[in-house]
């Protein structure tokens, strides 16, 4: 399966990201607010961390929904919100443990991102690079094999 991954330490806080979301979900007005992915400053840790939907694989909004608005597209493996079925209750929201899903006030259903059907558009305008479309096995093995080195490089320097 495949999902957005965030390199925090690559990300320069541009919210080009935020831009090509909103520009994708809304189409006319492309205001911030559309986005599905939020950009968080941390202004005293130095830090800036975007932020969506990590479509888990065990999706605790799906299963709280009594509306059975949310469900997982087979070919992308995204968890989707049908708005025409949403009741506004705002479980999904809670049941989030990231708060990736939102709730739009004019429309009254929740909203997250939906991978723009395996093509996001916020990974395409990441000028950093920060955000990447890959398979969740081969990120997990990529961040393992940097783990092991870190952790090997800091046993060789603490042996001398």
């Amino acid at each position: 399966m495949k999902v957005i991954t965030m390199d925090t330490t690559k990300c320069v806080g541009c919210r080009n990201c935020e831009l090509a979301c909103a520009f994708a979900n809304s189409k006319a007005t492309c205001e911030r607010k559309e986005s599905k992915i939020k950009v968080n400053h941390y202004i005293d840790e130095h830090a800036v961390i975007p932020m969506t939907c990590l479509h888990c694989e065990e999706a605790w909004c799906m299963n709280v929904c009594p509306a059975a608005a949310i469900s997982r597209e087979e070919e992308t493996g995204a968890v989707v919100i049908d708005s025409s079925k949403c009741a506004g209750c705002k479980m999904c929201i809670l049941a989030c443990p990231y708060g990736n899903i939102h709730f739009d006030e004019e429309k009254l259903v929740s909203t997250k991102c939906n991978l723009c059907d395996g093509n996001p558009r916020c990974v395409g305008h990441c000028v950093a690079a920060a955000l990447n479309y890959e398979d969740i096995e081969e990120y997990t093995e990529r961040t393992r094999k940097k783990i092991d080195m870190r952790i090997a490089e800091t046993f060789k320097h603490s042996c001398k």
